[in-house]
């Protein structure tokens, strides 16, 4: 008990250098403790992200974007050798395609390319938009008055996976029931919008390709673009369409995420130049990557941070030590051990080391969310074209949408300074006082005191 009252009385023999020493600390500790916050609140999103993105693989022909780009159509053969590769569960295919509504354009850009009629009107306003891109005032041409923009039809050959819509999270069947997507039946499913716009309900027909289409059942996506979406059998637009065994569009399901990257590369392996393959893993890989740089950022600050501070107050420990030489040798020679000698000035700077991590902690607490804020904008800027590109029709659509959500969720990024942290911080400030007082008082506790003595 002595040994440690006068540890605690020698901490303000030098009320400047104490000063010095508990600011230093001070620095020390907060700088750590804010990058260690930056660091698990990386780390959590991280983790939540990449739990998120599911083990989808997407595969377009290449050049492909919906109806806006280029390439050929995958076929069936091609993707029944992408079913046969390890670890993969499920292949959806899907096929887009448009049918022309009264008064809708044929001619070219947005509005061309469709390959029929249809006797529905479409639940979308052209608005600006469908104006200009359906050969509108930007080709100095004029659309009917009665202009209606093309009904975008889908087929499947399976219902569970429907990214081609949108939000797949709120795709749901509002009335009547889903057909068997492995028919080849005239028979739809038609977005709430569109059944709305054409009074149509359940056990309703309507005519696309000059035939009659029974409606199964009216959906919901959330959205007003998917709203107004046609979903048939896939083999029945295949037919009516004239696109026999064509595929725009695929989805994979992995069995494992941990797979996704090796799946990815085996498919792009299989169909070679022929298809755009693009995987949610990678997507959310390249969207994190800033996340990872300011994980980088921060471990190596908080090395640097307790590194620095270890090594400043060893040295001043070190002086310290080293000035108190005669009285080291006068506790030797009236019988105080090596034990009790190290203790002291241990205990003298866990005194200083205290403090200072209470003072490290409120700088952790104020500066906390600010510098990791920083670092994420910083390091986001800089990435911010990752999730461009994806190829693919509706799916695509869907899938830039949820990695932009990524990246904006990037920027909502909240560290919490937690007990759990501050008792880390104070553990390192601990460390760092035991290290930094010890070793020093240890060596020159071994030297003899009439050696101490006559030195001085």
């Amino acid at each position: 008990m002595g040994m440690i009252i006068r540890g605690f009385k020698n901490a303000f023999r030098n009320g400047i250098r104490s000063f010095a020493v508990i600011i230093i600390l001070a620095i020390s500790i907060g700088m750590a403790l804010v990058m260690l916050v930056a660091m698990k609140a990386v780390e959590a999103k991280i983790t939540s992200v990449k739990a998120s993105v599911g083990n989808v693989v997407t595969i377009s022909p290449a050049g492909a974007q919906g109806f806006e780009g280029g390439g050929t159509p995958l076929t069936g053969t091609q993707l029944k050798d992408v079913s046969s590769i390890t670890h993969v569960s499920k292949v959806t295919e899907t096929l887009e395609d448009r049918v022309s509504t009264t008064g809708s354009s044929t001619g070219s850009g947005f509005g061309g390319g469709t390959s029929g009629t249809t006797s529905l009107s479409s639940a979308i306003n052209p608005g600006t938009l469908g104006q200009r891109f359906n050969g509108g005032s930007s080709s100095n041409q004029t659309l009917p008055t009665n202009f209606s923009l093309p009904i975008e039809i889908m087929g499947t050959n399976d219902l569970s996976t429907t990214q081609a819509l949108g939000n797949v999270s709120q795709f749901k069947i509002t009335s009547g029931q889903a057909f068997d997507a492995t028919s080849n039946n005239n028979e739809a499913l038609i977005g709430s919008g569109l059944a709305t716009k054409n009074n149509l309900s359940v056990g309703g027909t309507f005519t696309a390709y000059d035939t009659t289409i029974k409606v199964d059942g009216i959906f919901d996506t959330g959205t007003e673009f998917s709203n107004g979406m046609v979903v048939m059998p896939l083999a029945s637009v295949q037919r009516l369409s004239a696109q026999s065994d064509q595929i725009s569009s695929a989805t994979v399901q992995v069995d494992s995420v941990d797979q996704v990257t090796a799946v990815a590369t085996a498919i792009k392996n299989k169909l070679g130049s022929a298809a755009d393959v693009t995987s949610s893993i990678d997507a959310a890989n390249n969207s994190l990557a800033p996340l990872e740089n300011v994980k980088n950022i921060s471990m190596y600050s908080l090395i640097g941070a307790l590194v620095a501070g270890a090594v400043i107050i060893f040295l001043i420990m070190v002086m310290i030590v080293r000035e108190r030489r005669q009285e080291i040798g006068v506790l030797k020679a009236i019988g105080a051990s090596n034990a009790m000698v190290v203790g002291q000035f241990m205990s003298e700077s866990m005194i200083l080391a205290l403090l200072g991590s209470i003072i490290g902690a409120l700088i952790g607490f104020a500066l906390a969310n600010p510098i990791l804020k920083m670092l994420v904008n910083n390091a986001s800027s800089s990435a911010s074209t990752a999730v461009r590109g994806a190829g693919g029709g509706g799916f695509a659509r869907a899938f830039r949408g949820a990695t932009s959500g990524f990246q904006n969720s990037l920027q909502s990024l909240h560290g919490a300074v937690g007990t759990s942290l501050i008792l880390y911080a104070v553990l390192a400030a601990v460390a760092i006082a035991i290290l930094g007082s010890a070793i020093p008082a240890f060596i020159i506790s071994k030297i003899r005191p009439a050696e101490v003595m006559r030195a001085e």
